[in-house]
């Protein structure tokens, strides 16, 4: 208990800077120390100990739309980085996606749901497996990494990108279908969702993405260390979370003009191409997660189940 006091002493600052950054005057995070010193310190602690300075832990951050992956992940980060000394570095795995002409090609030659954004199969995963393998070598050379800009739905130019010139000693990989598993095919027959129902009657689009999970995103994530998992009650919970995400994006873009920033219909929809992986998320991933941080209906970590690995 001593050890988590002086944690908190020494990243209080820096955490709850970090979390002002991520507020708006209509939306304040609330109980944000309970939230480090009682969730978030003692999984740092956890984390540490497993870390090898001789190559990175990887971190696998899993959980819905609008659970709080982003500012969870970075708060890990600092503590990490202040209290424990270590290099880290935190990428989501948003900041892989294809970009806009690459999907509109693959919308093109094989389903036009996959224009949209999100689901397994619209990420570069051979830029992720090349940054997964180059990360783990021992001749650890200076990276140049991807990020993404939803604004306008495509990547930042490359000025912009990530410059990792030191190997680091954690890397969190933070992103919704972090850890995801594929599905037998015979519950892909089902319809979840009206877009489904309407748009994907063939189960093209379904059976397209079912496969990439199965197969290259299954070699992905079989790189992890660990995998921590948010998980939220349910999914109407998420798409009012989505929602508030994506007002408090147009409040703090600056993008006018050829702007991406969803209305709450254009939320509604793009949720449906992640409900079915998402929800059997909320049905497998406690199974198999190394740590459960569950959150309760106001957006707070309410419990933390570490499972023995």
């Amino acid at each position: 208990m001593q050890q988590i006091s002086l944690c908190f002493d020494k990243v209080k600052k820096d955490c709850l800077k970090f979390i002002r950054s991520q507020e708006t005057k209509a939306d304040k995070f609330k109980n944000k120390e309970r939230m480090i010193k009682s969730f978030l310190i003692p999984l740092c602690f956890w984390i540490s100990q497993k870390a090898n300075k001789k190559r990175p832990f990887f971190v696998g951050l899993a959980g819905g739309q609008g659970t709080g992956k982003t500012t969870i992940s970075s708060l890990i980060r600092i503590i990490l980085i202040k209290y424990f000394k270590l290099k880290v570095f935190r990428i989501s795995i948003d900041d892989f996606y294809k970009t806009r002409k690459e999907r509109i090609n693959l919308s093109k030659r094989i389903h036009p749901m996959l224009l949209t954004r999100g689901v397994p199969g619209t990420h570069d995963i051979n830029m992720m497996l090349s940054f997964f393998r180059k990360a783990k070598s021992k001749k650890f050379k200076r990276l140049k990494l991807p990020t993404f800009n939803k604004a306008i739905d495509d990547r930042f130019n490359k000025k912009k990108w990530y410059d990792l010139k030191k190997r680091p000693d954690v890397i969190i990989f933070e992103g919704w279908c972090v850890g995801a598993k594929s599905e037998k095919n015979i519950t892909l027959k089902k319809t979840i969702n009206s877009m489904e129902k309407t748009k994907d009657q063939k189960q093209i689009w379904r059976k397209y993405v079912n496969q990439q999970l199965k197969y290259k995103y299954k070699k992905l994530y079989s790189q992890l260390n660990c995998l921590i998992y948010l998980k939220a009650k349910n999914f109407s919970l998420l798409q009012k979370w989505r929602l508030k995400q994506e007002r408090k994006l147009l409040i703090k873009s600056n993008v006018k003009s050829n702007s991406k920033i969803m209305s709450r219909e254009d939320v509604i929809n793009f949720m449906q191409t992640y409900q079915r992986i998402t929800q059997n998320m909320f049905r497998y991933m406690p199974k198999y997660a190394s740590v459960i941080l569950k959150l309760n209906t106001n957006h707070q970590i309410k419990t933390a189940l570490y499972k023995n690995k």
